[in-house]
């Protein structure tokens, strides 16, 4: 008779790997950047080379609304392995794609949009919309979360994009 102990890993195994991938369904379902394209700017010897990336996103609160957010992003060893930290340096573009309309409710003044980690640790991309209530428009901002005391920077871009053309 066998005891509980020595029971083969290869049950356990199918078990812990229904479990992963049912943590990791959601993460992977939700809408994240699309790569629209790269343009690489320094050759590196070893690694991939120094670029600039363009992604899209989609508002996921207003419809017909697509912002492109091009930054760079370091290559060579460090960066091919995913340890370096990318500069802080970035712009942005909303632009209607479509009819523009709200999905439900009313926005918020400021909220966070869309966020990207730059480096291994604490700096993240990120963007928010603000709503301009007076006008009637949506600005977007891009901007980074490093600390400006560690080193950071301020460095920042800004787009905007009307409701409504009345």
């Amino acid at each position: 008779m066998r005891s509980r102990r020595s029971r083969p890993a290869l049950r356990r195994g199918p078990l812990a790997a229904a479990l992963l991938a049912g943590l990791l369904a959601p993460a992977l379902a939700a809408d994240g950047p699309a790569r629209i394209g790269t343009v690489d700017t320094t050759f590196r010897l070893v690694g991939r080379n120094d670029r600039i990336v363009v992604d899209r996103y989609d508002d996921p609160r207003v419809d017909g609304v697509s912002c492109y957010v091009s930054r760079a992003e370091t290559g060579g060893i460090s960066g091919s392995l995913g340890l370096a930290t990318d500069p802080s340096r970035f712009s942005i573009a909303c632009r209607a794609t479509g009819p523009v309309t709200i999905k439900e409710g009313r926005l918020p003044a400021n909220e966070i949009v869309f966020g990207e980690k730059a480096s291994p640790f604490f700096k993240e991309i990120r963007v928010s919309r603000l709503y301009d209530q007076e006008k009637r428009v949506l600005v977007y901002l891009v901007w980074s979360t490093l600390n400006l005391a560690a080193g950071g920077s301020a460095f920042n871009s800004v787009t905007a994009v009307p409701l409504d053309t009345r």
